[in-house]
This record gives structure tokens, C-alpha cells and sequence, in this order.
């Protein structure tokens, strides 16, 4: 029976085995370590992260490496992401810390264990070259996610977001499924090369290969949290507690911008023409809702809710262009600059979450509007660390929020003239979002504060959230950085 079992190569699955290891070793040793801080869990999942980015770092060849049967792929793009992935996982638990053990039904080692297993999902997700591999890394991020909003068993907001999370979730990875499936009937395997091959082969049944990849695209919107299939963010944002907000809110968007540039571009790539259709609609209608949506909350965590809505609508925009009429010469120019704009929006809103985190305190949530009049006279320099965080998601020169923006604004443009209105439609929905961020910085200094007490947080999460904010400024003076990492990356993946 074994006979012809081929022993797979491990190396570029090791960060992935490392940190299973690790989750399933410190879910052991937090139940033997009694402590009521759980610092040896924390500490422990904090050094697993460093130490995935270590093998990461180590087993990169800068080529690209299938194993596990094609299944699972490595390469500059999955390295480059699952870097970026680790270090937003890192800031995530460092902001989150204090909430949690301010919390009583939080203060437990499941929660650290939960996000590892989450982690794992996502780069799972990464490195998929295959359907199941896809919908297994995308399972495993979700059911982690689920417990992970429900934690707060005793708030009644809590509970209702994660149902709705649950039953939302079911349906999308239903449909995901549905037209996985669609696509393996028309094309005979799995794996997403052999799909991109068989294309190109042609012969293949074209009309059974659109609906199917109606479903995947349907499925992936939710994923990424797109209209019309975003009915269960601002609700989950609101509902969960706010560390596992900001969880939501950050990582696993370069995990969703990962797989639909598998699917889509590694593995569909053909059919361009059919799926830009769906995604120009989806992006338009996102940039519209999200926008207008946002300027009517008062709940802070369902602003940025609507704004994630908007700014993934962006996003979407870079890998609308790259293929135009069967022509791929600006391809690279488009996908990384979507690229760009995913981690980007990733680091902005990992700081902004950071903040609402560090205004809160055991009994209350500093998650409505009002809680952040007069921030300027209570602590000046978070005034200003929220500021730049808010000017740079509404695309104000020169954050990284802007260059963001701006690269993928030219990518469009480049397109050709068919494209133009499409970037103007951007602009405009990007001046309408300005106006909600901008109210968030008139509240907190031209308006007189309810408590006047002086901020007071830990000295470590005063240094992470004042680092953050400076990142933001100050890759946006040196966007090239990470704009020449995301082109090289892709340049030696696709």
C-alpha cells in the first residue's frame, strides 16, 4: 500500500509545522502553568510568531517550490506575505493584551492558542495551489475566528455577532465550495497550475466554467468583505470585543488578497475578461455603500467597519487592471500595487484598533464617537498619533494611506482611456470618505472633552501604537520600500 508513497520535502512547509506544533504545545502548557495573567502563554505564542519569521527567513530560495503534490506552493509572494502576517499577529497580541486581562471571560489561554490556530489558517491559505488546501486553511481560519468573537460569553452582542458570523460564513464557503466544484467539472483537477493548463489547452466547457466562477467570486467577496456580500461586517466588528476586532480587521485581509490572486490570476487567469466584469461591480458598489454608510455611524468600530468595506472595494481596483483585452504588460504594475494597498490598509488599521484599545479600560469601551472629544487636551501626543492614522486612511498626502491610493489610482489610469471613469468614480468616493475620518479629528480637537483625566497606558503599548503612527508617516515619505518589495515579490511568483 505504501509502496509508491513519496516522502514530500517538509522545508517549505516548516513555518506552517513549527507553529502547529508550538499552538498545540502551549494549549498543554497553559493548563499546567497557573497563572491568573497568562504571561508564559503570551510570551510563549509571541516567541512561536518571531520564530515562524526566523524559518521563514531561513527556508526562502526565492524560487518557486511545490510539495505535498502541488498542493502547496512557496514562493516570494507567500514569503513576503506570511512576514507581513507574523508581524501584524505580533502587534495584534501586544495591543491586545491589556483588554484581555482586564477582561475576566477573555483572561484565558484558549484566546492566544485560538489566534495561532487562525495564523495557521491564513498561511495555509497563502500557500494553497489547490482547492482543498484553499478550503481547508480558509475552515481553519474561520471556525477560530467564530470562537473568537464569541468569547465574551456574558455580553449579548458578542454572542449574536458570532451566530451571525457562523451562519454568514456557512453560506459563503457553501457557495466557494459550489463553484470549486463547477470549475473541477469543467477542467478535470483541483490543483489551481493544472486549471490555468488545461485553459490554455482549451477545449474545455466555457459556459460551466463561468457559473462556476460566478460562485467563487461570490464566495471570495465575502471573504474579503465586499458589497453585496457584506452585510455580516458591521455587525461583527460591533458586536465582537474589540481585540478580537482588531484580529479581524488586519491580518486576515493579506490571507483574502493571497487567495484571490491564486484563484483568479494563478489559476483563472484566461478567463480575465469574465471576472473583472464581477469585481468592476463589486469595487463600485463597495466605494458607494462603504463610503456612504460610514458618514452616518456614531459607533466608531461600525465606521471603520464601512471603511474596510470601501477600501477592500479599492483594493479590488489594482486586480480589475491587470490583464486589459488580453493584454498583460501592465499586470505586475497593477497586482502589486493592490498588493501595496492591502498591507498598507493592514498597518493603518492595525494602529487605529490599537488606539480604541488603549482607551479602553475594564467596564467600558471606548468605541463611540463622543469618547473621543477633547483627545487633544487629555493626551496631545495620541491626538496626533490618531490624527496621522486618520488622514492617512482617508488618502491625505503624504501617508502611506496616499501613496496607497495614488499607485493604485495610476495603475487604473494606465489601463487605457476605457478605464478613466473608474478612477475618477475612486476619487470622488475617496473625497465623500474623507469627511468621516476628518470628523474623528475635529472631535478630538475642537471639541471640549467629557473626562478631562490624562491618558494613562502601559509604557509597551504606548511605545507600539507611537510606532505604529510614525510608520505610517513615515513610509509614506519612503513608500518605495515596501512598493519594490511587493513588485519583486510578484515579479518572481507569477
Amino acid at each position: 500500500m505504501f509502496d509508491n508513497f513519496v516522502v514530500p520535502n517538509l522545508l517549505p512547509a516548516a513555518p506552517e509545522i513549527f507553529l502547529a506544533t508550538m499552538a498545540l504545545a502551549i494549549l498543554m502548557i497553559d493548563l499546567l502553568v497557573k497563572d491568573s495573567r497568562r504571561t508564559v502563554t503570551f510570551v510563549l505564542t509571541q516567541l512561536t510568531l518571531i520564530g515562524c519569521a526566523a524559518i521563514q527567513f531561513a527556508t526562502s530560495t526565492g524560487e518557486i517550490t511545490y510539495t505535498f503534490s502541488n498542493m502547496f506552493v512557496d514562493d516570494l509572494m507567500s514569503d513576503l506575505l506570511k512576514l507581513f502576517l507574523y508581524m501584524t499577529v505580533v502587534i495584534v497580541m501586544f495591543y491586545s493584551r491589556g483588554y484581555v486581562i482586564d477582561r475576566e471571560s477573555m483572561n484565558k489561554g484558549e484566546y492566544y492558542v485560538l489566534a495561532l490556530f487562525a495564523t495557521l489558517g491564513m498561511m495555509v491559505m497563502i500557500s494553497a495551489n489547490h482547492f482543498l488546501t484553499i478550503y481547508i486553511g480558509l475552515e481553519l481560519l474561520s471556525l477560530s475566528l467564530y470562537a473568537m468573537v464569541a468569547m465574551n460569553r456574558d455580553s449579548v452582542l458578542s454572542t449574536e455577532a458570532a451566530m451571525k458570523y457562523f451562519v454568514l460564513g456557512a453560506l459563503a464557503s457553501g457557495l466557494l465550495l459550489y463553484g470549486m466544484s463547477m470549475i473541477y467539472g469543467a477542467t478535470g483537477t483541483l490543483e489551481i497550475t493544472g486549471i490555468a493548463e488545461r485553459l490554455y489547452g482549451g477545449g474545455v466547457n466555457k459556459s460551466v466554467l463561468v457559473f462556476g466562477l460566478v460562485f467563487l467570486v461570490a464566495g471570495l467577496a465575502f471573504k474579503l468583505g465586499v458589497v453585496p456580500f457584506h452585510m455580516w461586517i458591521p455587525d461583527v466588528y460591533q458586536g465582537a470585543p474589540t481585540s478580537v476586532t482588531l484580529f479581524i480587521g488586519s491580518a486576515p485581509k493579506l490571507a483574502a488578497f493571497a487567495i484571490v490572486m491564486r484563484l483568479l490570476v494563478n489559476g483563472l487567469i484566461t478567463l480575465a475578461a469574465d471576472w473583472q466584469a464581477m469585481l468592476v461591480i463589486l469595487s463600485v458598489l463597495s466605494m458607494a455603500i462603504g463610503n456612504l454608510a460610514a458618514i452616518a455611524q456614531t459607533n466608531l468600530k461600525r465606521m471603520l467597519a464601512y471603511s474596510a468595506i470601501s477600501h477592500m472595494g479599492f483594493m479590488l481596483l489594482g486586480i480589475v487592471t491587470g490583464v486589459v483585452g488580453g493584454d498583460a504588460r501592465y499586470a505586475l504594475n497593477a497586482y502589486s500595487s493592490s498588493m501595496f494597498y492591502v498591507i498598507s490598509y493592514v498597518l493603518m488599521s492595525a494602529g487605529t484598533f490599537g488606539m480604541i484599545l488603549m482607551m479602553s479600560r475594564a467596564g467600558f469601551e471606548a468605541e463611540e464617537l463622543d469618547d473621543y472629544k477633547g483627545l487633544n487636551k487629555r493626551s496631545p501626543w495620541f491626538a496626533g498619533i490618531m490624527l496621522m492614522l486618520m488622514f492617512s486612511m482617508a488618502g491625505v498626502p503624504f501617508f502611506i494611506g496616499f501613496f496607497a491610493k495614488f499607485s493604485v489610482l495610476q495603475a487604473v489610469v494606465a489601463a487605457g482611456p476605457g478605464y478613466m471613469w473608474l478612477a475618477i468614480v475612486a476619487v470622488l468616493f475617496s473625497l465623500i470618505g474623507a469627511f468621516y475620518y476628518l470628523r474623528v479629528v475635529k472631535l478630538m480637537y475642537f471639541d471640549a472633552p467629557a473626562d478631562e483625566t490624562p491618558l494613562s497606558a502601559p509604557m509597551d503599548m504606548r511605545i507600539l501604537i507611537s510606532a505604529n503612527g510614525l510608520a505610517v508617516a513615515l513610509l509614506g515619505i519612503f513608500p518605495q520600500v515596501i512598493m519594490s518589495l511587493c513588485a519583486y515579490a510578484l515579479l518572481r511568483s507569477l
